[in-house]
């Protein structure tokens, strides 16, 4: 439908241009029915702040070409070409204004007198969600805790994708996806942090992750997630990364060799007489001895601890009875 009325708006700009103009007038109404409609294409793509800034950039740049326009007409050499020094002045400054204005429209918005706060705003209190950090959920019960601050942006295309998760065929990933929207939901309709859903996109770049990289460096914000993957490329990038999983691994209780530790042992191990048991935080404790007390709450003595990629192992040994 959008593609007919687009047809039928050049046409129409081409009749015009030929009632006007004859074939010469035709051929002028084209390229500016055309023109209009890649302009439409192209801000229907850009953000509001950038549309909203551009047109800042623009007034400013007309305004500066109209002053640069008059003053060097009152030169000898451009006397009998103002219009054409006009006209150049207006292409040349008009053009600038918004290439500049939208390059730097959190400075143009933010104004003079905030710009050695725009850094900041723009980079350490923005954050921006991936698919992963909403399906997992706790991003939720850390902005409720008030540890999170600044400002929480979810871009389109990742909410696209949560979409196309909840709307899979496959139960599991359906779940998944649901859990996200509700978890969506949770943090919008809280007042403990300020979230909100942006159009800017990455042209030219299909997929998720990577958009997602490119759009927090063009902004300087952090991307807050739980895949590895996107954690690796976002630090090759030079891209903060917050880690929900790091940060659950940092807040775990420190347990020292020699502690005492309370432990349900729930199965064996991979070892001979090994048996394995976790604590409330999730953390896997590997008990020696222990391999014939499945079920039962031993008291275990810690011997070592081991820090993995997939988190943290406690090794114990069985304590006095």
């Amino acid at each position: 439908m959008r593609i007919a009325v687009r047809l039928i708006y050049v046409f129409l700009a081409i009749i015009i241009g030929y009632l006007i103009g004859s074939v010469r007038g035709s051929g002028v109404g084209f390229l500016v029915g055309a023109s209009v409609i890649f302009l439409e294409l192209r801000l229907g793509r850009a953000s509001g702040r950038a549309i909203l800034a551009g047109a800042w950039g623009l007034i400013i740049g007309l305004m500066v070409a109209a002053a640069a326009g008059f003053l060097l007409s009152l030169a000898d050499v451009f006397a009998t070409h103002r219009f054409a020094v006009f006209g150049c002045s207006m292409l040349v400054f008009g053009y600038l204004g918004v290439a500049v204005a939208v390059r730097r429209c959190d400075d143009v918005l933010l104004g003079g007198a905030n710009r050695r706060a725009a850094p900041l705003a723009r980079g350490a209190s923005v954050k921006l969600l991936d698919t992963s950090a909403i399906i997992d959920g706790r991003v939720a019960d850390v902005a409720e805790t008030k540890f999170l601050e600044g400002r929480v942006v979810i871009p389109r295309f990742v909410l696209k994708e949560l979409q196309l998760v909840a709307d899979s065929s496959d139960s599991l990933r359906r779940a998944r996806g649901r859990r996200g929207l509700d978890v969506l939901a949770r943090l919008q309709n809280g007042d403990d942090v300020e979230v909100g859903i942006e159009d800017e996109d990455v042209e030219d770049v299909k997929e998720v992750d990577a958009k997602l990289v490119l759009l927090a460096k063009r902004r300087g914000a952090r991307v807050m997630t739980t895949d590895f993957n996107l954690n690796r490329v976002a630090q090759l990038e030079g891209v903060s990364v917050l880690n929900l999983n790091d940060l659950a691994n940092a807040l775990r209780p420190v347990v020292l060799p020699g502690e005492s530790l309370t432990v349900q042992i729930m199965k064996k191990g991979k070892e001979l007489e090994q048996g394995v048991g976790y604590l409330a935080d999730g953390t896997m404790v590997v008990v020696q001895g222990a391999a014939n007390r499945i079920g039962q709450d031993l008291e275990v003595v810690t011997t070592s601890v081991l820090q993995t990629t997939a988190g943290r192992m406690i090794f114990a040994d069985l304590g006095e009875d």
